[in-house]
């Protein structure tokens, strides 16, 4: 996965903003103001996700690639290493994941459909 891709996947949720919030290099995708997905992109090697805390704990053992979230509360956040031992197409289904339980924790006045 390179960044374009991380990019164009993560905008093509409705309603997502990307914001600069944290400096230059972490990209960070958000719905409402909440995040669901952010990456250092120079260079870009990693992504944060949001994930159920016990899915976390059993993707953290069976994937090298997948750590406690770095600079995020370990419970709540997997870091992903691009380009190691999960699949693209696993990944683009963890940022999925990551966006519907920020979304399904919106307000409901605040979420989108």
């Amino acid at each position: 996965m390179h960044i374009e891709e991380l990019r164009t996947y993560c905008l093509s949720f409705p309603h997502v903003e990307e914001k600069f919030p944290f400096g230059d290099d972490t990209l960070v995708f958000s719905i409402a103001g909440k995040l669901f997905c952010l990456a250092n992109i120079n260079p870009f090697q990693a992504l944060n996700v949001k994930c159920d805390p016990d899915l976390a704990i059993e993707l953290r053992e069976r994937y090298q690639a997948v750590t406690p979230g770095y600079h995020m509360n370990k419970k709540h956040w997997n870091t992903i290493r691009v380009n190691e031992d999960v699949k693209d197409e696993l990944i683009k289904q963890w940022i999925k994941d990551s966006y519907e339980l920020v979304r399904l924790n919106l307000p409901k006045s605040k979420r989108p459909v």
